[in-house]
């Protein structure tokens, strides 16, 4: 197993197998989860040898900045980095008033084809590991001098897709040894998956799930996200009511606002009936228009007229802030323009 995604237990078997003692296991995952070292040489504390043996046995997962733009705007950063095999990954460093809050990506593309997103249009490689997940918050602290009070898994990937490595990334993040981010701090977003979603549920984590849901019909959703052509609506309620009554933890609706498409006064009414026997809440976001697709953004008028209906129907609701509109903002973006540029060099 990768050593940075690795517990403080299993660290305390893998040094004791190198013939070290346990301190050393604690000596080790401070540097590597909150002294964010990036090579052994800089593990001062532990002995020359030992560190030998661990660089030959165990290489620590490092994440190469490959580019950054940052928003003239409101100071929002987005980030490319190069994994270890040469795959490309994007997060988003952005600065609020409560605090940092970093969206970092859970795989190497997206198998789930949501129709408005450039994350899906190259398809899926591979699971990012949970070093790697945390390899991304890691780069960013250290490139921003500035601490990270709050992670939303919501950037490339269906975290839910990658179940087991999304589970030990909140451990390992939430860790007391390490960052120790409150888990009420973290949100991971779903487009639906539904059986993820229920044992998700029975894990009794504080965090917050965020439903992707975009559409308050099965038609409407299944025109926008393939998704739905699994698990209908009903079912994917179904699930969101098991995840409030097991955690206690209200969700959030993410609704990407397409105009014409879901951004009716009908539409914030359906919604507004799947959102109120959940007290969720819902994050209207409008659709970072995309190249390659024809979706466009609702105005400005209608997206408050969409807003006040579901105010008045008694709703939660904000609209998320568009952040870095100035830069490759939206997720994927900023990959595939590096992806094509590669491409191109290629051929000529």
């Amino acid at each position: 197993m990768d050593i940075r995604s690795m517990t403080l237990e299993e660290l305390k078997k893998t040094v004791a197998k190198e013939g070290e003692k346990p301190f050393r296991a604690g000596q080790l995952y401070d540097w590597m989860h909150r002294k964010l070292a990036e090579d052994y040489g800089q593990m001062t504390n532990l002995p020359a040898a030992l560190r030998e043996r661990l660089s030959a046995k165990y290489p620590l997962t490092a994440l190469k900045l490959i580019d950054m733009q940052q928003s003239g705007i409101d100071g929002t950063r987005k980030f490319l980095f190069a994994l270890g095999d040469g795959n490309l990954v994007e997060s988003v460093w952005m600065k609020y008033k409560h605090g940092n809050s970093v969206c970092i990506s859970s795989q190497v593309g997206c198998k789930m084809g949501c129709r408005f997103c450039a994350s899906t249009l190259d398809g899926w490689e591979r699971n990012l590991l949970p070093s790697e997940m945390l390899g991304q918050i890691y780069s960013i602290i250290r490139a921003t001098g500035e601490r990270v009070s709050n992670v939303v898994v919501m950037g490339t990937g269906e975290p839910l897709d990658n179940y087991e490595n999304l589970l030990r990334f909140i451990r390992l993040l939430t860790d007391e040894n390490g960052l120790n981010i409150s888990q009420r701090n973290v949100t991971v977003s779903t487009c639906g998956l539904v059986p993820q979603m229920k044992r998700l549920a029975d894990e009794k984590l504080s965090i917050t799930l965020a439903l992707s849901l975009h559409a308050a019909t099965d038609e409407k959703r299944k025109e926008l996200m393939p998704v739905a052509r699994t698990w209908c609506l009903d079912e994917v309620m179904e699930a969101c009511s098991y995840y409030f009554a097991r955690t206690g933890r209200r969700m959030t609706f993410e609704y990407a606002l397409v105009g014409g498409v879901n951004d009716t006064v009908e539409d914030a009414g359906r919604l507004s009936a799947l959102a109120k026997p959940l007290h969720a809440h819902i994050n209207l976001i409008p659709v970072n228009p995309i190249r390659e697709r024809t979706y466009r953004q609702s105005g400005r008028a209608q997206i408050e007229v969409f807003k006040n209906k579901l105010e008045k129907n008694g709703i939660n609701v904000t609209i998320r802030r568009e952040m870095g509109r100035d830069i490759d903002g939206a997720c994927g973006q900023l990959r595939r323009r590096h992806i094509s540029e590669e491409r191109c060099g290629l051929t000529e």
